[in-house]
């Protein structure tokens, strides 16, 4: 192992990050099911990783009234910014993949497994979990987002499971697909890639991109110039390129990437801890859900009733945005006007309610037998995202009356919490019930 390598890190990182070079072998997919259940894996892995970075974000401290320097405070906000900046990206990966699953005739993956993730969920050394802002959570995400070729050591407590050994498969002649093993994010998208381009040349492309193009998202409805329709092997390539170089850097230029605003803040933490030892920008928090799932177990369960109550409308604005962008991608008769009112009330959401919902939660007790820890959020899902059926009016309604159930419970959890919560809950439920009312205003 060496310190950097020829394009690596320069500096106080040559020293906190050993990397080496290594290969990541390519996964064979050459069936159009193969493709699906592949792009399925990494929209919930996407999806996953989304959660990691507001999960940590969340943790941070907020003001000098936690313990926080002037100084301190003004890094932590820098970092904050950053984390919810790569969260925001991520959210464009998730739906650029939605973008490729639609083309090839797929229905949007929203859904995914509930945290703690069940055993053997994804490759070997594919480890997500939700841990508050610090050295092991930026070493981990920094080992999730490193370029392809790059090996890197995971975070200490991130080992890789031990997989049982695999029937043999022969990718060539399968009917049922299976989950192969891939050593980076980029070379997942990679293998995708080169399985669009092998199914397109045996098939053709007009018979492998199906999708209406109606049903992919575009800058139209979102805010993200990136996010192109996927109707053909060219966009599908500008696609997978933008989750790729977002990541990790485009051909070695990783520094403006996940990877490298990863490392930058990795150093500047380790700087910030080194100069006072007893600089703690997290709060003490941890992962919790409000109840237990068969899989999910492990997890701690939150017990202090006024946090449960906060939760609780914390995972129902969750399920009720996870919602919105699924309707958004399997839509049927919606019209223009339509279209964009799910995708402004769906990054609505995010900004408005789950963003101070986060920060509202990790402030608050997991309970009596957890002194001195407060509740992490466990983004918990308790349906399917995708049972709404599939006709326009009864959805709409059903959303539209969730926003509504969520706003009056965020007004009667403020009345119940300490007079420090009654305002910021308050907000939120402002903008629950303003989000109703722009989906009631153009059903």
């Amino acid at each position: 192992m060496i310190d950097s390598v020829a394009s690596g890190p320069r500096g106080p990182l040559a020293h906190v990050i050993a990397t080496r070079t290594g290969a990541s072998g390519r996964l064979q997919l050459e069936h159009r099911e193969a493709l699906i259940y592949t792009l399925g894996k990494a929209a919930e892995l996407e999806h996953l990783i989304m959660l990691q970075y507001l999960y940590a974000a969340f943790s941070l401290k907020q003001g000098v009234a936690e313990g926080l320097t002037e100084e301190q405070l003004a890094a932590v906000k820098r970092w904050r910014r950053t984390l919810v900046g790569i969260a925001e990206q991520e959210m464009l990966h998730l739906a650029l993949v939605q973008n490729l699953l639609s083309a090839i005739g797929a229905a949007p993956r929203l859904t995914r497994p509930n945290l703690p993730l069940p055993p053997h969920a994804y490759p070997a050394g594919v480890q997500i979990r939700l841990v508050p802002f610090g050295e092991v959570a930026l070493r981990h995400f920094a080992y999730l987002e490193r370029p392809e070729g790059m090996a890197m050591d995971d975070a200490e407590g991130f080992e890789a499971l031990a997989h049982a050994r695999e029937l043999p498969h022969d990718e060539t002649d399968e009917i049922v697909p299976h989950l192969q093993e891939f050593d980076t994010i980029g070379s997942l998208y990679r293998s995708i890639q080169a399985g669009l381009e092998r199914l397109a040349d045996r098939i053709g492309p007009d018979r492998l991109f199906i999708g209406q193009p109606n049903a992919q998202a575009t800058e139209a409805h979102f805010r993200w110039p990136e996010l192109v329709a996927v109707v053909d092997l060219a966009s599908a390539s500008r696609a997978i390129d933008t989750i790729v170089e977002q990541g990790e850097g485009a051909r070695g230029e990783w520094r403006e990437a996940h990877f490298g605003r990863l490392l930058g803040i990795l150093d500047e933490f380790l700087a910030a801890r080194e100069a006072d030892p007893s600089f703690e920008p997290a709060r003490p928090v941890r992962m919790a859900n409000v109840r237990p799932h068969g899989d999910a177990a492990g997890a701690s369960i939150v017990t202090d009733p006024g946090t449960v109550r906060a939760m609780d409308l914390l995972n129902v604005v969750y399920e009720v945005l996870l919602q919105l962008l699924s309707r958004y991608f399997a839509h049927s008769d919606e019209s223009e006007e339509q279209l964009a009112a799910l995708a402004d009330i769906s990054v609505g959401l995010m900004f408005a309610a789950i963003r101070p919902l986060g920060n509202v939660v990790t402030t608050l007790p997991i309970g009596f037998d957890s002194p001195g820890v407060t509740a992490g959020p466990g983004f918990e899902l308790f349906y399917e995202v995708d049972y709404l059926i599939p006709q326009r009016r009864a959805a709409w309604i059903l959303m539209e009356e969730r926003l509504r159930d969520a706003a009056a419970f965020a007004l009667r959890c403020g009345q119940a919490c300490t007079p420090a919560l009654m305002e910021p809950l308050a907000r939120v439920a402002t903008a629950l019930q303003k989000f109703a009312d722009q989906l009631a205003a153009v059903a």
